[in-house]
């Protein structure tokens, strides 16, 4: 019988929910002054270095363990997915993309709330998976059911239900996975 071995198939994936279970746990010794202070992004001086710095971290960083399990287990069963038909660099860019857009946007529309958790992460991942099967001149009819129940299950609990959850930056992120799938998936048709 062969000997099973475990291997690293998603390292861009696993490398960012071992960085963010690390993050928890700090955050969880610091009683939540780690977020605070790094991974949560909020409306501060823009003479401070750590402003910039916190439009990426935020992504890190989660408000609890339920929090934490729940965007994991997306990036996790996703991440992978995404990384072997793209690459691990492009996991990466995803990643950074959304974090970038998403602090800069809370920043300047929401000055009175913080910003934490890979939520829009995993809406990014979640619409970029709905184009794997895409070929140049179709529209894959998996994105446009994944597209209208997320963006309309965004829009309703942005409406009707009152919570710390940052609807928009799930928007945000489902648009950056859209652009980036397209892109993505355009360009490696023509890979020979």
């Amino acid at each position: 019988m062969p000997k099973l071995r475990i291997t690293v198939n998603a390292p861009a994936t696993i490398g960012f929910a071992f960085i963010c279970l690390i993050v928890m746990i700090i955050n969880y010794m610091t009683a939540g002054k780690s977020n605070e202070l790094l991974f949560m992004t909020y409306h501060s001086s823009l003479l401070s270095p750590l402003t910039y710095l916190r439009f990426f971290t935020h992504v890190l960083g989660h408000e609890g363990w339920s929090h934490f399990i729940g965007n994991m287990t997306y990036i996790l069963l996703l991440g992978p997915m995404l990384e072997e038909k793209h690459s691990s660099r492009r996991i990466i860019y995803i990643i950074l993309v959304t974090a970038f857009v998403t602090g800069l946007i809370n920043y300047i529309f929401f000055p009175n709330v913080a910003l934490c958790g890979a939520s829009g992460v995993v809406f990014a991942f979640i619409i970029c998976t709905s184009f794997t099967g895409f070929r140049e001149g179709e529209i894959p009819l998996s994105f446009i059911l994944v597209a209208a129940v997320f963006i309309g299950q965004q829009v309703y609990e942005g409406v009707a239900i009152r919570d710390n959850v940052s609807n928009l930056s799930h928007i945000i992120g489902g648009v950056i996975g859209a652009i980036i799938g397209y892109q993505s998936n355009k360009k490696s048709r023509y890979r020979y």
